[in-house]
């Protein structure tokens, strides 16, 4: 694949699979098509430089995973899978020109919906206070309930997803799909949790949900020994990695098809996550998913550290609305 501008090659290439494909006349079609003969030999007998077949190699594993990840790879993270999956070491400046030969693009995430304040039963002190870092699996777990919305007809139907975010590999440790917001949703998704880690006892990090500030889940959480933790009202950046996920989900997989029913999903949700958990490769733990990650450290003494990049926007937004 050339990168500059090559002219008449669509043309070319048709004029070669018409002839070989169906014996149609090259005079006849270079006619037609407004090409020289000489100029379709020329272009047929060329010497093909090494570094153009590697582009065109390159452009079919783009479009491939293009359209296997349902267009959320940028340029950044097609790299990441590219050179993941095939061995490869591409540079990104590379990966992002033949993109743009390409005419392919990640999706674009569309602006969340603000903060909605509620009257909690009681509270519990921001204990976590932004530091997102973790040393370890299962140190501190963070959780939040998002809305789904699906359509039959005029009438609108709702899901809501319960996840628990661990902050040492970003694996959702448990999750439960309802039609019902309710106590039951956030109860059960801690159970699984605790199901799957008997032996956790995390620092526990949410919003202030009712879910989380009532009583009956506070006993849950003092029977597991675990400590809580609650964003301060109005400022959802003191959830920042649930809140990411749930940016993710939608940008990745909920804004990309229109559900006409609640099984397809729970079906789409089900599969994202296990994606997310299994596939989906961050640039942050050496391109690896969230479950390598858990595995590995779950497997070591000494857990690989995996530190967050200092954000120049966060540290802004800390120096403004910061109390």
């Amino acid at each position: 694949m050339k990168l500059g501008r090559l002219r008449y090659t669509s043309k070319y290439l048709a004029i070669q699979h018409y002839y070989t494909e169906r014996h149609w006349s090259i005079n006849w079609m270079c006619k037609h098509l407004g090409v020289t003969r000489a100029a379709y030999y020329k272009w047929l007998k060329r010497d093909i430089p090494e570094a153009e077949r590697e582009n065109e190699i390159i452009a079919q594993l783009i479009r491939e995973y293009d359209d296997r990840f349902n267009h959320i790879l940028g340029y950044r993270r097609m790299t990441d899978w590219i050179n993941r999956l095939n061995g490869t070491n591409y540079s990104r400046n590379r990966i992002h020109r033949i993109m743009e030969k390409l005419n392919i693009h990640s999706v674009i995430r569309r602006k969340k919906k603000k903060y909605t304040v509620s009257t909690p039963e009681t509270t519990a002190e921001n204990i976590l206070g932004r530091d997102f870092n973790a040393e370890r699996p299962n140190q501190k777990w963070a959780t939040d309930v998002t809305e789904f919305k699906w359509y039959e007809g005029p009438v609108v139907h709702k899901l809501y997803l319960s996840a628990i975010l661990d902050l040492y590999d970003r694996s959702i440790v448990a999750y439960v799909v309802s039609s019902r917001n309710d106590n039951k949703l956030v109860f059960d998704t801690f159970e699984k949790a605790i199901l799957a880690n008997p032996d956790a006892h995390p620092l526990f990090h949410s919003d202030r949900g009712f879910q989380y500030t009532g009583k009956a889940f506070q006993l849950k959480l003092s029977r597991q020994t675990i400590t809580q933790s609650m964003s301060r009202v109005g400022h959802c950046i003191d959830n920042c990695p649930t809140e990411g996920f749930w940016g993710i989900v939608k940008a990745e997989m909920y804004y990309l098809t229109k559900f006409s029913n609640e099984t397809e999903l729970r079906t789409a949700i089900d599969k994202y996550i296990h994606f997310y958990n299994y596939e989906r490769f961050q640039e942050r733990f050496g391109t690896k998913a969230p479950l390598e990650v858990r595995s590995e450290a779950m497997a070591s003494d000494t857990p690989m550290q995996f530190p967050i990049a200092e954000n120049k926007r966060i540290q802004q937004y800390k120096a403004k609305f910061a109390a």
